[in-house]
């Protein structure tokens, strides 16, 4: 059987991962928008992959399985890029709870069943979840262990009202998650990582940078460390790592890579009382 790679969110960083780790692979790449996956396929089988395109709502379980059981048609699952994601910019808060905290974890859940021994998965989470405040030991082990289908009733993600928080919940859920679902990943043979990007220049970072909260984005970039944004390319060489047999003693892991925006965020100019 062939080994299949999925990808689930057609965009820049996804695409960068999977051109990187799928030569010689099936790919399975699936989105919301059926029409994106396949604006996204057509560039990637130019470019000599077999590419087969699949519609999925992350946040419909029966919609995930039905991916899952497409990928395993395909042949053995050696890979997972989970890519897809909404931001504080782009959907309310309930939408971005129900895509990027749930859905993460659904998918994390259906394909760490069908996940081939040898196989790798990656996240892409983001900087914002390094930047909520630390949250209790019982907190964070809720997030990273309870039941799936309970996520959304946890005393800390019910009721949140702003998107930039539902944002950091979430990503920090992500991170989270994939430590405890590296343990039974690790079961099947199996590693499970994440990468936490900072501001990367693809369109829903630029949905950020031209939005309500666009200024302090911009800020972000002028003061970090870097004093730049990051190219889908750069987290697609994180990912190519992660994946790859150089990573092969890294699972349960989070990988900040953000400029030093977190870091100047904590101990430089873009510390809260920085100015004081």
């Amino acid at each position: 059987m062939s080994d299949v790679v999925v990808v689930v969110g057609a965009g820049s960083i996804g695409q960068a991962i999977a051109r990187r780790v799928s030569v010689g692979k099936e790919v399975l790449l699936a989105d919301l928008r059926a029409e994106n996956a396949e604006a996204a396929a057509e560039v990637l089988r130019d470019a000599g992959y077999n590419v087969t395109t699949a519609s999925v709502d992350v946040a419909d379980r029966s919609s995930v399985r039905d991916l899952v059981q497409r990928a395993t048609e395909l042949g053995d699952v050696k890979g997972l890029i989970h890519a897809a994601g909404v931001s504080p910019s782009q959907a309310s808060p309930e939408t971005i709870l129900h895509v990027d905290l749930f859905g993460t974890a659904v998918v994390l859940e259906e394909f760490g069943g069908v996940i081939a021994a040898g196989g790798s998965g990656v996240v892409i989470s983001s900087q914002s979840g390094h930047r909520l405040p630390a949250l209790t030991p019982e907190e964070d082990r809720q997030l990273a262990t309870a039941p799936t289908d309970e996520l959304l009733e946890l005393d800390l993600v019910r009721g949140i009202e702003d998107p930039l928080h539902a944002y950091q919940v979430s990503k920090r859920g992500n991170s989270l998650r994939v430590k405890a679902e590296a343990v039974r990943w690790g079961k099947r043979g199996a590693r499970l990582n994440s990468i936490s990007p900072g501001i990367v220049y693809t369109p829903l970072a630029r949905d950020e940078l031209t939005g309500p909260r666009g200024a302090g984005y911009r800020r972000m970039l002028e003061l970090s460390p870097a004093g730049r944004g990051g190219s889908p390319d750069e987290v697609g060489a994180v990912g190519a790592l992660l994946m790859g047999p150089d990573g092969g003693f890294i699972t349960g892991s989070d990988i900040l890579m953000d400029g030093g925006v977190t870091a100047s965020y904590f101990y430089g100019e873009l510390a809260p009382n920085a100015d004081a």
